[in-house]
């Protein structure tokens, strides 16, 4: 197998997306630890002095220093407090990092401009250049003057080094194992799928087993092979009918042909009457033939969609009583029984000459197979929108299992058939074709030893 190959199969893109995961997963947390833990620290100081501030706020003045003192030393921040007297009191200033009470100008000139300020409450962000730090100062009004509570941020950095030598190493371990897992993962995925494909790639030239692999799409998968290899077995089976059944319609005419033209040449060139009899069996055999490969041509051309419809409006009760003259010899001959049950006209829309085939065809096939009563009925009944065309025989019928197959090409109800007194064994086939065409309703309806009803709507005028 190629490498383009290798790359494209589901085991390496399993992989590959498994370590595209975990990167991304561990990206999300370089990001997260590293550019927003300076971000959270900060909001995390804030929130907690102004907890603070709402405590010292909610103080009474006499509880004020032993509040101001619990505060500072609970909570490692340092506490100015200006009494409106001028007297000003300092808590916890030797916490490590205090500014408080250490002449820091910038400081100074901060809780100054707070003081002569309208605000009751604020926060400013100083730098105590005696540690280089950045700090909280934040200032809170009360009644007995104002407070400054001072809180170092403490540097990050160094454990933003620590969390990025951290996060490498676990970078490559988390790649280790991805790909460990992602192999694991895709074996166990791929196996079935690629002993599904072997076993497909023998679908056409032997009968396979399918296993259950207990994965759903995988067992799906098998389902719809299997499915597959019923259709082409039935398919199969029905190109040796086709091939039994057309090599039998073409080779029984092209014999007769042959063994009466040899009669015509050998035996009755002289009779006038035998020799008429013998070519119009030789006529009628060509007859024959034509039709078979007409109905050959007719089928192919529907259903590679080459075929036009011409749409048009025409009496349907005419176009059935024409066809059913060409029935007449048979009428005289064999004593056939035909049937009609029409009101005196019935305008429809449809293509005329294919409609005409549906017709046609399906009253050869209650030809075939009527009983020995040689009845064959034809029915037309006005619905709503559409007229109910139905053509009955009563033939010994059809088995219920069959039905769903009676419309498919070269399908026959009884391998062991007769050939049919007129027709090729297509005539169903292009029944169901032209009238999907038009989108028109059919079907069949049959019962055991009480004939086979055949039926469609056509679209009334």
């Amino acid at each position: 197998m190629s490498i383009k190959k290798r790359l494209s199969s589901i085991k390496a893109k399993t992989l590959l997306y498994l370590i595209l995961f975990s990167v991304s997963i561990l990206l999300v947390l370089w990001f997260c630890q590293i550019v927003f833990l300076k971000y959270s620290y900060q909001e995390y100081q804030i929130k907690n002095i102004n907890r603070l501030a709402s405590e010292i706020q909610r103080s009474s003045f006499v509880d004020l220093n032993g509040v101001l003192e619990s505060v500072a030393y609970e909570n490692e921040v340092c506490i100015e407090y200006h009494a409106n007297t001028g007297n000003i009191y300092y808590y916890n200033t030797m916490m490590n990092g205090c500014a408080l009470g250490k002449n820091n100008h910038e400081i100074i000139r901060t809780e100054n401009s707070f003081i002569a300020s309208n605000e009751q409450s604020d926060t400013y962000k100083v730098i105590n250049k005696e540690y280089e730090v950045q700090a909280f100062l934040y200032g809170v009004k009360i009644d007995a003057g104002s407070v400054f509570l001072y809180s170092t941020l403490e540097d990050v950095g160094g454990a933003n080094t620590v969390l990025k030598n951290q996060l490498i190493y676990l970078t490559f371990i988390a790649i280790i194992f991805a790909c460990m897992i992602a192999y694991f993962l895709s074996k166990k995925i791929t196996e079935p799928i690629m002993d599904v494909t072997k076993k497909a790639q023998r679908l056409g030239s032997s009968n396979v087993e399918f296993p259950t692999y207990n994965v759903l799409e995988v067992d799906d998968l098998v389902t719809v092979l299997k499915n597959a290899q019923v259709e082409m077995a039935k398919t199969d089976e029905l190109r040796r009918d086709l091939m039994a059944n057309v090599s039998h319609d073409l080779k029984t005419p092209l014999t007769m042909i042959k063994a009466y033209a040899e009669m015509v040449k050998d035996i009755s060139y002289k009779d006038d009457k035998k020799r008429d009899e013998h070519c119009q069996i030789i006529m009628d055999e060509v007859d024959r033939l034509n039709v078979l490969v007409n109905d050959i041509l007719t089928l192919s051309k529907m259903q590679a969609h080459a075929d036009e419809m011409h749409i048009e409006t025409f009496d349907l009760v005419k176009e059935i009583k024409t066809i059913v003259k060409r029935y007449e010899i048979i009428k005289e001959t064999e004593n056939y029984n035909f049937v009609l049950d029409m009101p005196a006209k019935a305008l429809v829309i449809a293509d005329q000459k294919k409609l005409s085939q549906v017709i046609y065809n399906l009253i050869n096939n209650a030809i075939n197979y009527t009983g020995k009563d040689k009845k064959v009925t034809i029915r037309v009944t006005k619905e709503k929108e559409n007229y109910l065309v139905e053509i009955m025989d009563t033939g010994k019928g059809i088995k219920q299992e069959e039905i769903p197959f009676i419309w498919d090409k070269y399908y026959k109800n009884e391998k062991n058939h007769q050939r049919n007194i007129v027709g090729t064994g297509l005539g169903l086939s292009i029944v169901k074709s032209i009238l999907e065409n038009h989108h028109f309703d059919y079907g069949v309806k049959s019962q055991k030893n009480k004939g086979t009803t055949f039926y469609f709507r056509v679209k009334r005028k």
